[in-house]
């Protein structure tokens, strides 16, 4: 069972995610300023504090220059809205704005666009950012220095992995950075009802084991607990295949060779390309001899707009995803 193909195996926010292995590099860089403020507790408090794996880091007045490089930072300051003058190209591929297609609030300026993995500092500078957003990143401590002697720096919060803030996190950090409190808790709240009410429309999803499985032109993965992927699973009520929890490390996706595919075999399996055409593993025999793959238990989202927003973690991509995964998840299992 597949979505409609995309038109080519481009570059995806997913792909970016998963392969990364760290950003950023530089010169020596003092440690920034971090001070104790009140952090904001309704829409427009300022000064607002947010903490991040870094110390606090205290907005003194409400942002004007907003520069967003982490994964979904982006779309997540347009949904409460802020545009950003400067953001990351996660999904420069699809559009001149790096935006989803999902995404409502469009930019009346279209950002300049940032490196993603390697970003320009020297380009972000100039800029003159007065906040900058990278709250899923890779976390490097060189990374938020750099970053944090241009502007105060919204890092990951503290005790998550690199890309493993999650969506309630970045939306509540956000929120707070930019005066939005408010709007953010009604965002929020809006997503998670309509986890709750798919999953309460779908009470087979409860319990049911899921295997979320990736194909690259290094081969097949697997993702553990902490990817926003998982977690978007575990939110409709699936719980993670036992067998690939165990083999977790502080990363997020675990290689699978061939002879290991049916780790992949799960009462639904969910599998998508990165870089590639999902043809290239779809055609592959030993995919093809999966129980969960010749019971119609598997769904190949090859679609690059539904894929993108099921690995989106932010508020927008979630909301767009429930609405496109749900009914052929259900009907896989059906």
């Amino acid at each position: 069972m597949t979505f409609r193909p995309a038109l080519r195996g481009a570059a995806t926010l997913a792909a970016a995610a998963l392969v990364v292995t760290g950003c950023g590099s530089g010169d020596e860089a003092a440690s920034p300023e971090a001070s104790g403020g009140t952090t904001a507790a309704s829409s427009g408090d300022f000064p607002a504090t947010v903490e991040t794996a870094f110390g606090d880091v205290t907005v003194e007045e409400e942002p004007e220059r907003v520069v967003a490089l982490g994964w979904s930072d982006a779309e997540t300051a347009l949904a409460l809205g802020v545009q950003p003058v400067g953001a990351s190209d996660w999904l420069a591929v699809g559009g001149d704005d790096g935006l989803g297609d999902w995404v409502e609030q469009g930019y009346d300026e279209p950002p300049v666009l940032i490196e993603t993995l390697e970003p320009s500092y020297e380009e972000i500078a100039a800029l003159q950012p007065d906040l900058i957003l990278d709250t899923r990143s890779s976390g490097e401590q060189e990374r938020y220095d750099l970053l944090s002697q241009i502007a105060p720096t919204i890092a990951p919060p503290e005790g998550v992995g690199p890309y493993q803030t999650t969506w309630q996190q970045q939306l509540e950090m956000i929120g707070t950075a930019l005066g939005e409190t408010e709007q953010a808790a009604e965002l929020e709240a809006e997503v998670e009802q309509a986890f709750t009410e798919a999953a309460a429309a779908h009470p087979e999803f409860d319990g049911t084991e899921v295997a979320v499985g990736a194909f690259t032109s290094e081969g097949f993965g697997a993702y553990v607990s902490g990817d926003s992927r998982v977690q978007f699973m575990e939110q409709l009520g699936f719980e993670n295949k036992t067998a690939i929890e165990e083999l977790a490390t502080e990363n997020f996706f675990v290689p699978v060779s061939e002879e290991q595919l049916d780790l992949l075999d799960a009462e639904l399996t969910v599998a998508f390309p990165i870089f590639v055409e999902a043809s290239e593993f779809t055609g592959n025999p030993v995919w093809q001899s999966l129980p969960s793959v010749q019971e119609g238990r598997a769904v190949v989202l090859d679609d690059l707009t539904v894929l993108n927003a099921f690995s989106s973690a932010s508020a927008p991509g979630l909301l767009y995803a429930i609405d496109e995964t749900v009914p052929v998840f259900a009907d896989a299992l059906g």
